[in-house]
């Protein structure tokens, strides 16, 4: 009998050890994370303004975690496409999404997108923000916001404006500044941002809100003239030109932003880590400067401020595109 108890005791000592000493493959492979390299969805082509960011980012991101971060271009859909990879990918820390803030608009936008923005991902950090520019064609008689404005209600039906397509950030920017002025002009979307420019130039359109680091080239040249920036605070790159806050809406911001999303059940132990890394390299010299370059605002934050800051945006952009009478498609 003392042999029976003995062995039986030996047994639930061992079933504790071993308890206490497993450790589950889940737990090891994000405490050992990262041990190869990255992949970055982008959902934009090589050589975009998303992609430019995205690829100064990465390489920063991965010289602080020692492993290479590897850009992985999946076009199309306005970044659904990539989206869409993402959902589809493991939760194993080596996928993610260079998303902007298509992925709040878009479900808005379309029937189906293939993806719920509040369910399917996992927030890591907002990485950068790009302010819009009103701008207009130079032969419009228009030298500032509140004078464009003007000259479309003295004009009903006859200005249009330019945008990379319906439901772009865009085009619901342009649209909400008219309807906030109880204003209306034509809206003529485009495919994509380049032939929207393209035309503005030539005078077919003439005027439309557009990211400012896609502004900046034709601004410079005398192409297009500047009215106003839809960030709160003035650009260091074009300082003269006013907020749209300052001249025209009190309070009003629109900003085409970015970050960095997961799959939904990445571990939060590896989401603390590469939000650590985002954040260090957003502090980087080279990165500040390169970023700076292009008129592109630097962000940050927590896990938890990124989860905030999409739950609210895709409130914010689901009544901006009602209010835009955009039906889905």
């Amino acid at each position: 009998m003392n042999k029976r108890k003995f062995l039986q005791s030996a047994v639930a000592s061992l079933c504790t050890l071993a308890a206490l000493t497993f450790v589950s493959p889940t737990v090891a492979a994000s405490e050992n994370w990262p041990e190869k390299p990255i992949h970055l969805l982008v959902g934009f082509a090589p050589g975009g303004p998303t992609d430019v960011v995205a690829r100064i980012l990465g390489e920063e991101i991965g010289r602080v975690l020692n492993v290479p971060v590897v850009i992985d271009n999946k076009p199309g859909a306005a970044g659904n496409i990539a989206a869409v990879n993402l959902t589809n990918a493991p939760s194993d820390g080596y996928t993610f999404l260079y998303n902007t803030s298509s992925i709040v608009i878009a479900p808005w936008v379309y029937d189906s997108v293939g993806y719920n923005p509040l369910e399917d991902f996992e927030p890591v950090a907002l990485t950068a923000a790009v302010p819009l520019v009103l701008i207009t064609n130079p032969t419009v008689p228009a030298e500032t916001a509140d004078q464009l404005i003007n000259l479309v209600k003295e004009n009903p039906g006859q200005l249009n404006y330019a945008s990379s397509g319906t439901g772009a950030i865009e085009h619901l920017t342009a649209a909400q500044i008219l309807s906030l002025n109880n204003a209306e002009a034509e809206h003529i979307p485009y495919k994509g941002t380049a032939p929207a420019q393209v035309d503005l130039i030539s005078g077919a359109t003439q005027f439309t809100t557009t990211t400012l680091n896609t502004a900046i080239p034709p601004i410079k040249n005398n192409q297009l003239r500047p009215l106003a920036i839809t960030s709160l605070e003035r650009s260091h790159t074009l300082p003269d030109v006013p907020t749209v806050d300052e001249s025209l809406i009190p309070g009003f911001e629109s900003l085409a932003w970015q970050g960095i999303v997961a799959p939904a059940g990445t571990s939060e132990d590896i989401l603390t880590k590469l939000n650590a890394a985002i954040n260090e390299a957003l502090k980087s010299d080279t990165v500040i400067k390169q970023l700076d370059a292009q008129g592109t605002m630097i962000l940050g934050g927590s896990v938890e401020e990124y989860k905030d800051y999409i739950d609210s945006e895709y409130s914010r952009w689901g009544e901006v595109v009602k209010e835009a009478g955009v039906e889905p498609r």
